[in-house]
């Protein structure tokens, strides 16, 4: 059934008229009056929906029921991602959202090719959210994981919350991950660009209280790293 997400206040027994940008979604599956649809705001429940009326620019449609989906993982995973060039960064972000991540920082580090500020950097973070939200709409996923503004890597070190723990992918004095211990049921996933964290910046992030991990022997390209961690992470401690 198709999903699309409406962030306002949404309840059984209403009537929308929807956005320009669903109405175009509608139009591009070719929907029609008295098709079910589902939407979501974010806040983790998902509304059956019915159409109404469908014209060339407008679209309505009667919220009939809401239901809460037992769909997120336990794990809550923070990916703190550096930078990465192109369609690696969007790729990253896509895949996370659907591995079930709760949130994502994206940061600036020595290595990154691309260097973002100011109103570059705030379109492309909307940019990002927007990604988040079609992976919402994709995997059913019913709750949006925040894009967190882009900070540099020392200035998050500085501010990182101390009470989660921040696991750092290496090949440096790294331990294998399935070594971790207790079980997490929140962290930091932190994940270089890439050409990788800098000696420097790693330790820096050593003795910040991060802890340096590895899937292996292989050097994996940084979209790997981000999906292959999350995923054995949810192996290990989540709902996989």
């Amino acid at each position: 059934m198709p999903r699309f997400y409406l962030p306002t206040a949404l309840a059984p027994n209403t009537t929308f008229r929807l956005p320009d940008n669903i109405v175009r979604h509608i139009h591009v599956l070719r929907l029609n009056a008295g098709d079910a649809i589902t939407l979501f705001n974010g806040t983790g429940n998902d509304f059956a929906a019915t159409l109404q009326e469908i014209g060339k620019r407008h679209a309505q449609c009667h919220i009939t029921a809401q239901r809460q989906p037992e769909n997120e993982s336990p794990l809550k995973i923070t990916l703190v991602q550096a930078i990465s060039s192109g369609e690696r960064m969007d790729f990253t972000l896509q895949k996370s959202v659907e591995l079930g991540v709760h949130a994502i920082q994206p940061i600036i580090s020595e290595r990154c090719v691309v260097r973002l500020s100011g109103e570059r950097a705030d379109k492309r973070v909307q940019r990002w959210q927007d990604i988040a939200v079609a992976a919402c709409e994709q995997s059913g996923r019913s709750i949006v994981p925040p894009v967190q503004p882009i900070v540099s890597l020392s200035d998050y070190l500085r501010q990182m919350p101390r009470h989660e723990p921040h696991l750092m992918m290496s090949l440096r004095h790294a331990t294998p991950l399935r070594h971790i211990a207790p079980a997490p049921q929140q962290l930091r996933l932190m994940i270089g660009p890439e050409g990788g964290w800098t000696p420097a910046e790693e330790q820096a992030a050593l003795e910040a209280g991060v802890q340096t991990i590895t899937l292996g022997k292989r050097v994996l390209r940084t979209e790997t790293a981000a999906m292959a961690a999350m995923a054995a992470m949810q192996v290990l401690w989540g709902d996989f």
